[in-house]
C-alpha cells in the first residue's frame, strides 16, 4: 500500500513517538525519529512555500529528496528570500544534524548513549517544531 506524503502529520507523529522513546530510555530509536521529525517539518515548510512535488507529494527535484543531514543546508538556502526566511533566526545556523544518519538505524544502541548527540538532535528537532509552528501562524 502506498500513501501520499503528509509532511506536517509525519513531522508531528515522529516527534511524539521520539519523545515517548526518549522518556523511556530508548535513545537509539528516539534519535532516528528526531531526525525524521525535523526532516518532515522542514519539508512541510518547503512544500507550503511552493516546492514542486509529484502526485505522491514527494519533492520532484532530487536536491530536495534528502534526509535531514543534507536537507538542513538545502533548506536554509531554499528559505532565503521567501516568507520562511524571516523565521530563520529561530533555527541554529549550523547544521545540528551533521552527525546524524538514517544508516544509524543499523548501529548498536551503545552508540547513542555517548557524547550527548541525542540531546542535541532533540533540541534541534524542537527548534524545527517551533519554526514550523511560527511559520503556520504567520509571525516571525
Amino acid at each position: 500500500m502506498s500513501y501520499s506524503a503528509d509532511f506536517p502529520d509525519a513531522h508531528a507523529r515522529h516527534w511524539r513517538d521520539a519523545e515517548l522513546l526518549f522518556k523511556a530510555g530508548r535513545r537509539a530509536n528516539a534519535d532516528q525519529l528526531y531526525g525524521f521529525s525535523a526532516e518532515c517539518g522542514l519539508k512541510a515548510v518547503m512544500v507550503a512555500e511552493g516546492l514542486p512535488v509529484d502526485r505522491e507529494g514527494a519533492p520532484t527535484q532530487s536536491g530536495h529528496r534528502k534526509h535531514i543531514k543534507e536537507l538542513w543546508d538545502v533548506f536554509l538556502a531554499f528559505a532565503s528570500g521567501r516568507r520562511s526566511g524571516r523565521l530563520l533566526r529561530h533555527l541554529p545556523p549550523s547544521n545540528p544534524f551533521a552527525d546524524w544518519s538514517h544508516h544509524d538505524r543499523y548501529a548498536s544502541s551503545r552508540h547513542f548513549d555517548a557524547a550527548g548527540a541525542v540531546e542535541a538532535h532533540r533540541e534541534a528537532a524542537q527548534s524545527v517544531r517551533q519554526f514550523h509552528s511560527r511559520f503556520q501562524g504567520g509571525w516571525g
